[in-house]
């Protein structure tokens, strides 16, 4: 029997497939908690990476976003080889690491970024850049748009399936959108249906991504509910999003945001990048992870040592 992932401590994660690490998350039954921050912007603690401070406040694991395989950095990381920036965040954080990739849609060529410039060659989800990502030791690959990509669900699914046909049995694959990505069309419940979820999973996705309720206009926590039923019944995980900067609201809204994920019985619970720029409000992480597990299992994830 696997053990639980929110018993897990570093070495664990060392030793642990894709295949480990899904059915870890799973009999967790709920309570972890992955943090996205990005490490292209100064981090709050000026010499210190975001991502260590996540994992200092309760994250179970970690995502990078706005992460450029082509061009790999993280503000605050000590010296080291580019290409060993993952596994050495990887060491000194003592969590699994993911990177996100943005499909590419023929229908809007040269996606732009969240700032209006056009999206680095290495941030695109291309097999090639996939590769790049499990070299540099990536544990998940999350493919998904960010605000102003314009991708469709279709440009997630193509690019899923080609990755998955050559890295599905060595990383984990995450597929879905925390919000519109710019396209009215697919706002509302009409961001993520049960069609879209059968042709994720078939497309070879381990984890879809479902927006919180109550980030999301439109989505309610029974919809999700929903979600998540079928998403189990086809053979994945879910992960519960916030995507829409209340990772910086209050930690009370945070708590309601918390329990009613947890109500839809989700897998993961995820914090976007942008309390301030670049990561959640450690406080909102903290209250997130004793909303949704306690004091006991936050503590004991904040305290292990990197040397377990």
């Amino acid at each position: 029997m696997a053990k639980r992932f929110i018993d897990c401590g570093a070495s664990d994660f060392r030793n642990m497939n894709k295949y480990e690490i899904l059915k870890s998350i799973a009999q967790s039954e709920g309570r972890v908690l992955a943090c996205e921050t990005i490490g292209a912007v100064q981090p709050m603690l000026g010499n210190l990476t975001n991502a260590e401070l996540a994992a200092a406040m309760g994250a179970d694991f970690l995502i990078l976003n706005m992460f450029d395989v082509n061009d790999p950095f993280l503000w605050g990381m000590p010296p080291v080889e580019k290409g060993e920036i993952i596994r050495e965040l990887k060491r000194l954080t003592g969590r699994i690491i993911g990177i996100e990739l943005e499909p590419q849609d023929g229908s809007y060529p040269g996606a732009e970024d969240e700032d209006g410039e056009r999206m680095a060659d290495g941030r695109l989800a291309t097999l090639q850049n996939a590769q790049k990502a499990c070299a540099m030791g990536a544990d998940l690959i999350v493919l998904t748009g960010s605000p102003a990509a314009l991708a469709q669900n279709p440009a997630i699914i193509d690019s899923l399936r080609e990755i998955s046909k050559e890295l599905g049995d060595r990383v984990i694959l995450a597929a879905g959108k925390v919000h519109p990505s710019g396209m009215l069309k697919e706002s509302g419940q009409k961001l993520i249906t049960k069609d879209d979820i059968r042709l994720f999973a078939d497309a070879g996705a381990d984890l879809i991504l479902l927006p919180a309720p109550g980030t999301v206009p439109g989505i309610t926590m029974e919809y999700i509910r929903s979600l998540v039923e079928f998403a189990h019944n086809a053979g994945a995980l879910t992960m519960t999003t916030v995507g829409t900067s209340q990772e910086g609201a209050d930690p009370d809204t945070i708590r309601q945001i918390a329990l009613m994920c947890k109500m839809t019985g989700t897998d993961i619970h995820h914090l976007g990048d942008t309390g301030y720029v670049g990561m959640a409000l450690p406080e909102n992480i903290m209250a997130y992870s004793i909303a949704i597990k306690g004091v006991r299992h936050t503590y004991r994830r904040m305290a292990r040592s990197i040397n377990r």
